[in-house]
């Protein structure tokens, strides 16, 4: 008996090292810190600042928050799957460019493949071939991208309140212009370049990241929270789920009297498709 208390402990203690961990982090982020202490993934003037928790199969975390997304951002959804999956898997989340800790150059042709190849270039630099992916907001037009460029490296994903277009491009265009303004002096680009960048970010339709005529032949599994609000439409969701070749749809999950089951459906899906038993 004292044995299995002893494990249980144990088991709580490394959770909660882990969790205050990744909270640490982000709340040093949030106060500018940096150190040689922090992970950070380098190339071409590229620095994208990532956390590893867990252990098992890898799962790469894309943030909510549109153009900020970053990892501190996790702790504002209905609930966090850092703090919900590392005790079986291998969490990687990071700051995409321009956002958290990550920094990169700004150019006028800059689009949605420049952050998957942040992305890839982050898994090929931990050594990860394969994985799968969680996203929420806008990292669920990044998590569709990745299915759509390298589908034999994404063995699955869960798409939490997918975004898209429908009658609010002003918002979408708000939320860039947020992002801009707020950039650090020495990181910003001119009105130009920015403008560009815009477009190329948020001109296009559907889910912006991939049409829908790439969905049609996907055959990655997919997971999809349904969003229900200005930049999580509802009917994106119910479309991506119908035009997805392997998909599921899951219509209530945000609210405390679903959040349990949500929470084990997911766990369950990630499991089955990284080859273990849920």
């Amino acid at each position: 008996m004292f044995h299995i208390w002893g494990q249980r402990l144990t088991l709580l203690g490394e959770f909660a090292r882990l969790w205050l961990g990744w909270q640490a982090a982000a709340d040093a982020g949030a106060s500018g810190q940096s150190g040689a202490d922090m992970p950070y993934f380098v190339r071409d003037g590229i620095s994208i600042y990532y956390e590893q928790a867990g252990a098992g199969f890898p799962v790469l975390l894309l943030a909510p928050g549109g153009m900020k997304s970053a990892i501190g951002l996790w702790a504002n959804a209905p609930w966090n799957p850092v703090r919900e999956l590392a005790e079986d898997f291998h969490l990687i989340a990071m700051d995409q460019r321009n956002a958290g800790r990550s920094k990169a150059p700004i150019a006028a042709d800059d689009s949605w493949p420049d952050y998957r190849r942040d992305q890839l270039g982050l898994m090929d630099h931990l050594g990860i071939e394969q994985f799968l992916v969680q996203g929420m907001c806008i990292g669920c037009a990044y998590g569709l991208g990745l299915a759509k460029a390298a589908p034999e490296r994404v063995a699955a994903a869960v798409l939490m309140q997918p975004i898209g277009l429908q009658d609010n491009r002003d918002a979408f265009h708000a939320m860039f212009d947020a992002w801009a303004d707020g950039l650090p002096d020495g990181e910003q680009a001119g009105d130009e370049v920015l403008g560009a960048l815009r477009r190329n970010m948020f001109g296009g339709d559907f889910v912006f990241s991939v049409p829908r005529a790439a969905l049609a032949g996907m055959a990655t599994p997919l997971l999809v929270l349904q969003g229900g609000d200005l930049y999580h439409p509802a009917s994106i969701s119910q479309e991506v789920a119908a035009l997805a070749g392997n998909a599921e749809l899951v219509e209530q999950w945000k609210e405390p009297e679903h959040q349990a089951a949500a929470k084990a459906r997911v766990r369950s899906f990630l499991l089955r498709h990284s080859g273990q038993a849920p």
